[in-house]
């Protein structure tokens, strides 16, 4: 639940472990996971900007700046277990974005927010943009998501336990940009580490248009 969402969504942060979690990837070597890329200077920036004011707070490393469209679960040959995602099913999932209608687009980037486990920043999508990507993924994969979708560009993971209303006086003072939007061209199916929460997304597909 989002910081802003209520009075009381959580009590404090949670502070994210730098280990491997082995009862979450049992073995399995990679993660799977459709993104819209950040590739915008200025959303770059300011994504920099607003990491640097938080820095105390923050896991100093992180993934590429990403909004996550659809969570699809482990790489693997064969499925075995609930959250496993399949080359087959990947193929699928490309041919269904491939057969949609597709023009350059733009999201909104809205306020400084936050979840337990990490600070983020807002999206807007007015055109209904995600959604309509989500649909074309949705029949091919049950997608890995303990709770409802929230369009959002993760800022970082905490290393620090903060309280809610430390967290609200922190956000209240950040640098705010107006009316940022960032233009949206491409999607990518990425993969990453599933022993190094903490490493780089590796692209394995991209769907584009102009």
């Amino acid at each position: 639940m989002l910081l802003t969402s209520s009075n009381y969504p959580f009590s404090e942060t949670l502070v994210a472990e730098q280990r491997d979690y082995v009862e979450w990837h049992r073995g399995r070597a990679r993660y799977g996971v459709w993104i819209v890329p950040i590739e915008c200077p200025e959303l770059l920036e300011y994504i920099d900007c607003l990491t640097g004011q938080l820095g105390d707070l923050l896991h100093p490393s992180r993934r590429q700046p990403h909004i996550t469209l659809f969570v699809c679960g482990f790489d693997q040959p064969h499925r075995v277990h609930d959250d496993d995602f399949t080359t087959e099913q990947l193929q699928q999932q490309v041919q269904a974005l491939e057969r949609l209608e597709r023009s350059p687009c733009t999201l909104q980037i809205g306020a400084v927010d936050s979840f337990a486990s990490a600070a983020l920043l807002r999206v807007a999508d007015p055109g209904g943009h995600l959604a309509y990507w989500r649909s074309a993924l949705a029949p091919h994969c049950t997608e890995v998501r303990q709770t409802a979708y929230v369009p959002h560009l993760t800022l970082g993971l905490y290393r620090r336990s903060a309280s809610a209303d430390e967290l609200r006086q922190r956000l209240a003072t950040l640098s705010q940009v107006d009316r940022l939007t960032v233009p949206v061209s491409c999607l990518d199916y990425v993969t990453y580490s599933s022993f190094d929460m903490f490493g780089p997304l590796s692209r394995e597909k991209r769907i584009c248009w102009q």
